[in-house]
């Protein structure tokens, strides 16, 4: 029976790997759409975000079989547990990467007003974060989910310049008003995805150590 459990262990974190996979996939889809204006590729968003609305039901009735499973102990009923509160944020930014792709169609004539610097900076910044919060989890790394908090600094502090320059915009000419507003809630997108990323790494930390952040 524990032979049998640790493959089942094992195949829902191949499970959760491939999820990630997909999630961190939404995101770099959606920055190229930003950064490149490859609208083209909206229609790959959707599809990754069907893609990843799946496995999450999946992995949540994955989960809720090992959970009947007798033979527990309490590593195992954590790595689980932590299993169903990771999916809910990985759906979460999966739906926010597919929200940004969606508005990014409204920044088309925003080049010459808005240098897209600091939100293309927040893009990577909190793609980066999801991917370490996943490597994380897949080394089972204590440190390195610990350091995904610390990342979020950063994100926070690109979205407060951004909403800077968003004031800047609508204080110099209040008809970009709308396209003003269309930047910010892009870069309150990314903030999210940020802390969705924190979440994940809190959920590692509490698998390996049973302690919540």
């Amino acid at each position: 029976m524990r032979e049998y459990f640790d493959l089942e262990l094992k195949a829902l974190n191949d499970k959760l790997i491939e999820m990630g996979a997909l999630v961190e996939g939404a995101i770099k889809n959606t920055i190229t759409i930003i950064t490149n204006g490859e609208y083209d590729k909206l229609e790959t968003s959707r599809i990754i975000e069907e893609k990843i609305n799946k496995m999450e039901r999946e992995i949540q009735n994955y989960c809720l079989n090992l959970l009947l499973l007798q033979s527990h102990v309490a590593g195992d009923l954590r790595t689980v547990s932590a299993a169903l509160k990771m999916i809910t944020d990985l759906e979460r930014i999966g739906d926010q990467a597919i929200d940004i792709a969606e508005m990014s169609t409204y920044l088309k004539d925003c080049e010459n007003i808005y240098s897209m610097t600091h939100l293309s900076e927040m893009a990577e910044r909190s793609s980066n974060m999801v991917t370490t919060a996943i490597d994380a989890f897949v080394k089972k790394d204590l440190k390195l989910a610990k350091t995904v908090a610390t990342m979020d600094d950063a994100i926070d502090d690109l979205f407060n310049k951004v909403k800077q320059e968003v004031i800047d915009i609508i204080n110099a000419n209040k008809e970009l008003d709308q396209q003003a507003i269309d930047i910010l809630l892009i870069a309150k997108y990314f903030e999210k995805i940020g802390d969705h990323a924190e979440n994940i790494g809190e959920w590692v930390v509490f698998s390996i150590t049973g302690k919540t952040v």
